[in-house]
């Protein structure tokens, strides 16, 4: 959760939101390339609580939050952060953000996404105000990421028509995507030997052991 008497030693936070239903191996790489690239003295790793824009019912967050501390709680200077599951009503980055920026008054605020994010970051709720508290750090992502990804040819999104400001982080491209991995499980069953290469390993057995994405979603 948040600490925020250490503020005043805090500089540079970042926040990395996502339903994370479940973690996977390019989150984990994001989540690694900004603390390293972007000189993060903390990143909150955020699961989401009740998203605005999800159609689908999420994974009870009990869950995702345990693959969270699996799949996160090792790297140096993450925290993983509940409150959005604590939140009533919607949950927005923009709220997040002001609370972030309440804690730490002095530090500047960066907020991390994928590609595939940031082409769809006009349809935020309020995100004029998210690009006013946080610099944008993006991630390329693979064009393609959907459910049929992992066989499909991995091709970098298109960036160049984004006229919003923000950080490129650098780290390789990955089809991976939760969309994909519930696919291949509802598909294959959670106990197939090529898991642990789409999510990390703790989570692959967390998964596995409580019978998760067993069906469609």
């Amino acid at each position: 959760m948040t600490h925020p008497s250490d503020g005043p030693t805090i500089r540079r936070v970042g926040m990395f939101g996502g339903a994370f239903d479940p973690p996977h191996g390019a989150h984990r790489s994001l989540a690694e390339a900004a603390i390293a690239q972007l000189n993060l003295d903390a990143l909150h790793v955020l699961p989401t609580g009740q998203a605005w824009h999800k159609t689908r019912p999420l994974t009870d967050a009990v869950h995702r939050v345990a693959m969270c501390r699996l799949a996160f709680g090792d790297l140096p200077r993450v925290r993983i952060d509940e409150r959005e599951i604590h939140r009533q009503g919607p949950s927005y980055t923009a709220d997040t953000l002001a609370e972030l920026r309440r804690e730490h008054p002095q530090a500047e605020l960066f907020l991390v996404l994928g590609a595939d994010q940031l082409l769809a970051f006009r349809q935020w709720v309020r995100w004029q105000e998210v690009v006013s508290l946080a610099t944008l750090a993006v991630a390329a992502r693979a064009r393609s990421i959907g459910a049929q990804a992992l066989d499909a040819p991995v091709e970098e999104a298109d960036l160049s028509g984004v006229d919003l400001p923000f950080v490129p982080l650098t780290m390789p491209l990955n089809p991976v995507s939760a969309t994909a991995v519930r696919a291949r499980l509802a598909a294959v069953g959670p106990d197939a030997a090529s898991l642990d290469v789409l999510v990390p390993a703790p989570v692959a057995s967390y998964i596995s052991q409580n019978h998760l994405y067993q069906t469609p979603t």
